[in-house]
């Protein structure tokens, strides 16, 4: 199986980096613990805690695949020499909603970054896809997955400022 590869920003993979470890410490070691307090109880067969320690290991072992996955496979968004002439990852666009007249800003980030209650949005998101090499003054339209076409124009690209945005 080919595995995907996954743009992180410097945040991102710290994030990643330290969620990996408390998956790997901490929750794993909670978890242990529920397990050995659920097992005292006796009878495994009818042992609700013990079942639900069993699940949260099962989800925690899911959990550290898919980040050790992500952080094996991913691709470094090297925000030393960003420019501000296109639109590209690891830069914060704002853009102008012709329906809603208003301005919104996004940072665009890789897939495992997104979040669009936070204002980031991925490169491979409808919008994402739409203005990536795009420059300042340019329009796009995009297609929602309910099969609405919105109109964005690009207003500015700027370099996010040095703060942990994840």
């Amino acid at each position: 199986m080919v595995e995907k590869v996954t743009h992180l920003t410097k945040e991102g993979l710290r994030y990643y980096q330290n969620l990996l470890a408390e998956i790997k410490g901490k929750r794993a070691l909670e978890i242990a613990k529920r397990i050995e307090d659920a097992r005292s109880f006796g009878d495994l067969s009818e042992n609700s805690e013990y079942d639900e320690a069993k699940a949260a290991q099962a989800m925690n072992e899911a959990e550290r695949i898919r980040i050790e996955s992500i952080l094996k496979n991913y691709v470094l968004i090297d925000d030393t020499n960003l420019t501000t002439d296109e639109v590209r990852l690891g830069l914060v666009i704002t853009l102008y909603d012709y329906e809603f007249e208003e301005e919104v800003d996004y940072y665009l980030v890789g897939s495992s970054e997104a979040n669009p209650l936070e204002g980031k949005i991925s490169n491979e998101s409808p919008v994402g896809q739409a203005i990536l090499g795009k420059k300042v003054g340019d329009e796009v339209e995009v297609k929602t997955p309910g099969g609405e076409i919105v109109k964005y124009k690009i207003v500015d690209i700027k370099i996010p400022e040095k703060k942990d945005v994840v």
